[in-house]
């Protein structure tokens, strides 16, 4: 019973099969191919935005390192959350491809931020003069860190915000996916047309075996940023190899399909946890479970091999409850959710 992360399940068939199909015979190289200009175009499809740049890379620390590498210059100032995947967890790769551009960290419960925190964040970069930097952009994560999901209606009013101020607004989307799944809007209504510049759609948690999608909505944006990912060593010889997997989620709406499935699973383990006598720490909106269980079951679960991360807590310590984090894949066994379920119900 494995509920450490997303990335510790495999690639789905579809992509599996993608790969395979696209192998035969020799094509042109670094990205000069039908497999990756139909992924492309697909992609534009799905996000209603037949003007967007898009251009896929092989992880997620790429997709947002680069993305916030250009649109923020190196003396730039990048608002994020506190908890953001950027700040704490990419070891200052945006930071680095920007070449010293700094992220200003912000408080805000469940993984988000609120308009008011942001604009009194802006309007304190703005009267830091020339020694503070100058401000540069936002970057929120839709699902958060926190499993929580901002709605249309939030990411507007972020967005108005930062373009109030002048500023892009990147979207990190390693559970992009999920994010759609969980609010029933469209992939162009959770970003472009609530003010996202630059999105980065994430595959690799949601199916993919190595994919994920830099989107820059006004091709303005984009522009210099094939150099950019060169550079940096994402333009692959053989890219079609991203691109085919990429290409697989897309169609037929699989990438949604699979990210509902993981979504519900996560939905099953949090009933799980209510139901023996624990708690969540914020409400299961995605894929994410995070919990507070008492710790008895903890030693319990730990001996039935249940694998998951204490969350925020380092161990359990002498605490009577222990915090931890849930996750589910798409192809997360529904035997080891009820199994883990009824481990709990055991008390």
């Amino acid at each position: 019973m494995n509920f450490s992360s997303d990335n510790a399940w495999g690639a789905h068939p579809a992509v599996l099969a993608a790969l395979t199909a696209c192998n035969d015979g020799a094509v042109m190289a670094y990205g000069a191919d039908a497999v990756t200009a139909r992924a492309e175009a697909v992609f534009r499809e799905l996000l209603q935005a037949p003007q967007a740049v898009l251009r896929f890379v092989a992880t997620g620390t790429a997709a947002n390192a680069l993305a916030l590498s250009q649109i923020a210059p190196p003396y730039g100032r990048i608002y994020c959350h506190e908890d953001a995947h950027i700040e704490t967890s990419e070891c200052g790769a945006p930071e680095f491809f920007s070449a010293g551009a700094k992220l200003i960290t912000l408080p805000g419960d469940a993984g988000k931020l609120t308009p008011e925190t942001l604009a009194a964040a802006i309007r304190s970069g703005e009267s830091e003069g020339l020694n503070g930097g100058r401000n540069a952009a936002v970057s929120i994560t839709n699902a958060t860190e926190w499993g929580t999901v901002y709605s249309v209606g939030e990411v507007a009013a972020l967005a108005a915000i930062t373009h109030k101020a002048g500023l892009p607004l990147h979207l990190d989307g390693a559970r992009f996916a999920n994010a759609v799944a969980s609010r029933g809007a469209s992939a162009a209504q959770m970003s472009w047309q609530v003010g996202v510049d630059a999105l980065c759609f994430g595959g690799t948690k949601n199916g993919a075996m190595a994919a994920e999608a830099v989107v820059f909505f006004d091709p303005a944006r984009a522009e210099g940023f094939d150099y950019r990912r060169k550079q940096s060593g994402h333009v692959f010889s053989k890219q079609r190899f991203l691109a085919a997997q990429m290409l697989a989620l897309a169609s037929d709406g699989l990438w949604l399909d699979l990210a509902a499935q993981a979504n519900a699973r996560a939905a099953r383990l949090a009933e799980g946890v209510l139901a023996a006598g624990g708690s969540l720490m914020v409400p299961r909106q995605s894929n994410a479970v995070f919990a507070r269980i008492p710790v008895e079951l903890h030693r319990k679960a730990q001996a039935a091999g249940v694998i998951y991360h204490l969350w925020p807590d380092p161990c359990p310590g002498g605490d009577d409850m222990v915090a931890l984090r849930l996750v589910t894949a798409w192809n997360t066994p529904d035997e080891d959710v009820l199994r883990f379920c009824a481990l709990l119900a055991q008390g």
